[in-house]
């Protein structure tokens, strides 16, 4: 599916890397052409009316391929984790899945860095970034043998491969549901200490200091192991980290009733952690806001807390929750999506998640004061399962384009 036909979008406000100013934007053939420039005889013409026109959102470490979620949200392309059935460990897998969501949505599949993902034997890495893999990844699980976890960065440094990671300690994690604390005593959930973040980060930094890889934590929940993070990149090392809504939004609280859609991995985290993450955003710690989008059924979560499968569906609700960053005065308009699209681009190593001319047209329209009400029940994810049910937010997308092509919403 191509674009037939050059389309201008007008009075909308543009959202760059300098800032937001008001112009128009013109695409053709897939990308886009110009900033600011005046449409041409032929244009399809489109009023923005006064909405923001942002990059499609660029969504790092999903579980899942949920074309109607992520459309809802804006999102035109995802990195898609290795923890699949079978998972992502053979060139044969990733190339099928790097076709399963064209043309009105790209998957961008992450190579399983361990053969089954059980952390031992490598996986032909190789092969698998010729079949269309963009990082390498070590799943949902910490890889414990730390030569295996070296020779996987000095293999992903050859093939100039970022490898993300996991960051939490098995052996001290476990099968707990909850992170340590006053809320898991309260609830008597089993939990571990928010520790076995900082030592696995630890580890990882000082592996990937040897082995001079790139290396980018998808999620970073604590404040041990955010300072980790900070003193890494003012070390120079080639360090990203990540995060997802629920920790900067929620703190372990919301375990209250033991409420399984909260039941997440990393769990929870207290308070002060929360708003660790919160400056960790503001500051420049973190890089990247994603949904980490797995929807999980009631098979799943109707179960015992301690029973119940981690995972939320947040394709939905990854927007609306990063503009609450700048309502608060946390972030500005260009940050939030620099977080939600430009740098998850950057480190995937494709051309798109910016407006400037050349790069891929895919585009949003934004309103970012439109009100709505979250609600599982209503969702077009896969399954509902969202820590944010019933809250009320603002910022909803209006209109889409994937490659130049419009989605319907």
């Amino acid at each position: 599916m191509k674009q037939l036909r050059p389309v201008t979008i007008t009075g909308g406000k543009l959202v760059t890397a300098s800032g937001v100013a008001e112009g128009n934007l013109r695409f053709a053939e897939g990308e886009i052409v110009s900033l600011g420039e005046q449409p041409q005889d032929g244009d399809a013409i489109v009023d923005a009316r006064g909405a923001l026109v942002v990059p499609g959102l660029v969504d790092l470490g999903v579980f899942d391929v949920d074309k109607p979620a992520f459309h809802f949200g804006g999102i035109t392309r995802a990195g898609l984790m290795p923890d699949r059935s079978p998972p992502l460990d053979l060139p044969s897998r990733v190339r099928f899945v790097a076709q399963s969501g064209k043309p009105d949505f790209w998957v961008h599949p992450f190579a399983a860095a361990t053969v089954g993902l059980e952390g031992q034997q490598l996986a032909e890495l190789a092969l698998m970034r010729e079949a269309g893999a963009k990082a390498v990844a070590t799943g949902r699980d910490w890889i414990a043998d730390s030569g295996v976890m070296l020779r996987l960065l000095q293999y992903a440094a050859m093939l100039d491969l970022t490898v993300v990671s996991h960051a939490e300690d098995g052996g001290l994690a476990g099968r707990a549901a909850a992170s340590a604390g006053e809320m898991a005593t309260r609830l008597g959930l089993p939990s571990a200490p928010a520790e076995a973040e900082a030592l696995a980060i630890a580890r990882d930094l000082a592996l990937a200091e040897l082995a001079g890889a790139r290396l980018h934590f998808r999620q970073v929940t604590t404040r041990a192991g955010l300072d980790l993070v900070r003193a890494a990149k003012a070390r120079g090392l080639k360090i990203t980290a990540g995060v997802t809504p629920a920790h900067f939004m929620l703190s372990d609280l919301a375990l209250g009733g033991y409420r399984t859609f909260a039941r997440l991995s990393p769990p929870l985290r207290r308070e002060e952690d929360r708003l660790a993450v919160v400056d960790a955003i503001g500051d420049g710690t973190i890089d990247v806001v994603s949904s980490g989008h797995d929807p999980r059924g009631p098979e799943d979560k109707n179960l015992p807390f301690i029973d119940a499968a981690p995972g939320m569906a947040g394709a939905e609700t990854l927007l609306p929750m990063v503009l609450t960053l700048v309502r608060d005065g946390v972030i500005d308009m260009p940050r939030a999506f620099d977080l939600l699209a430009s740098a998850p681009a950057r480190l995937l190593g494709v051309k798109a998640g910016l407006l400037e001319s050349g790069y891929e047209a895919d585009i949003a329209l934004v309103d970012p004061v439109r009100p709505w009400v979250v609600s599982s029940a209503k969702m077009t994810a896969a399954a509902g399962n969202t820590p944010f049910d019933k809250q009320p937010v603002e910022g909803r997308v209006t209109a889409l384009w994937k490659g130049g092509v419009a989605v319907e919403l």
